[in-house]
């Protein structure tokens, strides 16, 4: 079985929506991970080690639209994301809709479909941005493992990371953190199943 990887820059008031700003961000706060805070290298080595260890990358329609046309582009940050398959959940999104240079793209239509893949042999999946999807994932429980950079800084508007649907309490074993001088932590979580 495979693990499921969200990773996320993450405010202190839950919004992950526009960490590093964009066209379609409408809120004040967009770009807010790069605007006040001192920039340290050392906080971002988590980052880093999911290229090293992810063996696939998964988004939601929203996210790979914005990446797509970019991602590709940074061949030496998003090297081993610009290698590895790709699985885009999406009920919407067309085999003409995607880029033909970012490789191997699969699109799954439905969450049975994300359970089926976790259900096969190889390495952690690793999902990044896709706030509509983390919050559909975590409350189907397919998230094993949360990779969490906290930003200082509370910002009020944006997509937050949980949704308020009426879930099942879940427990979360702490694996990893780290504080940093700039205010930033480091926090990876373990699902406990």
């Amino acid at each position: 079985m495979r693990t499921l990887i969200y990773t996320a820059f993450l405010s202190l008031d839950g919004v992950i929506d526009s960490p590093g700003g964009g066209p379609a961000e409408t809120h004040r706060s967009a770009g807010w991970t790069f605007n006040d805070i001192e920039f340290q290298p050392e906080v971002y080595e988590l980052k880093g080690r999911e290229q090293e260890e992810a063996s696939a990358l998964m988004l939601g329609r929203v996210s790979y639209e914005a990446f797509a046309p970019v991602w590709p582009t940074m061949t030496e940050e998003f090297a081993g994301y610009n290698a590895m398959p790709k699985y885009v959940v999406s009920t919407t999104l067309s085999e003409d809709d995607l880029v033909d240079n970012w490789g191997e793209t699969t699109i799954l239509r439905s969450l049975d479909e994300v359970a089926k893949l976790k259900d096969t042999e190889g390495g952690p999946i690793i999902v990044h941005g896709s706030a509509n999807l983390c919050r559909d994932l975590a409350d189907a429980g397919l998230i094993d493992r949360y990779h969490l950079l906290v930003f200082p800084v509370l910002l009020g508007a944006g997509k937050r990371m949980f949704s308020e649907s009426d879930v099942n309490k879940t427990k979360l074993a702490l694996i990893e953190s780290e504080s940093y001088s700039n205010g930033i932590q480091k926090l990876v979580y373990d699902v406990v199943h």
